[in-house]
């Protein structure tokens, strides 16, 4: 399969997938449970999402491994599983996808405030997330995704501990925002112009922004990235924000007014788009017949 890299330096436009955990919920995780508990309990259920994302259009699929680092796996007496607990969910999402799309391994924040904000050291993040990334590039992941991100000081800590393990992989590097009267800053006070900056330097291939938005935001997010980033730029927002209701939250953006956002950020010159929190394989289904039809046309 023809790297991802190679494929965004011509141009091409890569659908990502969706949200993982609603669909874990509806297979039974409970509140409360830690997700990647199912990488190695129930492996079959990982494997089963990634089908149907596959399915639905995604040429990137996820690992079920967000929260699968030492500092948030320590939380719940799974610190000593790490390499297990990531080996296992790339191999499901590999056994589903094989070749058909890139495997896309999911590192989270630590949940740990690095000083002076909090008491982390900064070497201490940076080892923790060697650890995790080193188990997703050993069990042969195609590309890393360091997703969610508030602080820049932790994303680029990320980035680095990747690029250090592998010079060539693709690195995948996505932010949070939110929307300000002065614009779009994360809860840590980093502006888009600024996360772009200091993510190329740490030596991301791939930069963007996921979760926290509705596709309406993403769009003006995605705007100020193109305006600010000299490599391709990623969005996968979620579909709106969550509305709580007796059954649970629901997200009430639509497949069509998903792919009718993604549509314009295409416009923009987005290259990757796909889904956060609340998008499901309808969603991606939908986004991936905006993006076919864009295909044809060129």
């Amino acid at each position: 399969m023809e790297s991802i890299l190679d494929r965004l330096r011509r141009g091409d436009v890569i659908v990502g997938d969706g949200a993982l955990g609603a669909l874990l919920i509806q297979r039974g995780l409970k509140q409360g449970e830690p997700p990647e508990a199912y990488n190695l309990e129930k492996p079959h259920i990982l494997e089963e999402i990634a089908s149907l994302y596959l399915n639905a259009g995604a040429e990137i699929v996820t690992t079920n491994t967000f929260g699968a680092s030492s500092p948030r796996l320590r939380q719940y007496s799974l610190e000593k599983e790490v390499e297990a607990i990531n080996r296992s969910a790339v191999e499901a999402v590999r056994r589903a996808v094989r070749d058909k799309a890139y495997v896309s391994g999911s590192v989270g924040p630590t949940a740990r405030m690095i000083k002076p904000m909090g008491n982390a050291e900064p070497d201490e993040i940076f080892s923790a997330f060697q650890q995790q990334i080193r188990a997703l590039i050993a069990a042969g992941v195609d590309m890393i995704c360091i997703e969610t991100m508030i602080d820049k000081t932790e994303a680029t800590l990320a980035v680095k501990a990747a690029r250090t393990l592998d010079p060539r992989i693709a690195i995948m590097a996505t932010m949070t925002f939110g929307k300000l009267p002065q614009g779009f800053f994360t809860l840590m006070g980093t502006s888009v112009a600024d996360a772009a900056t200091a993510l190329e330097d740490a030596g991301e291939n791939i930069v963007g922004s996921n979760c926290g938005n509705g596709m309406e935001n993403m769009v003006g997010i995605a705007r100020e990235f193109m305006q600010h980033s000299h490599v391709p730029v990623a969005i996968q927002g979620n579909a709106g924000l969550p509305v709580a209701t007796p059954s649970g939250l629901s997200y009430p953006e639509t497949p069509e007014f998903v792919a009718g956002k993604a549509a314009e950020m295409l416009d923009l010159g987005v290259q990757i788009v796909g889904g956060c929190c609340g998008t499901t394989p309808d969603h991606i289904r939908a986004i991936r017949k905006v993006v076919d039809a864009r295909r044809k046309i060129r």
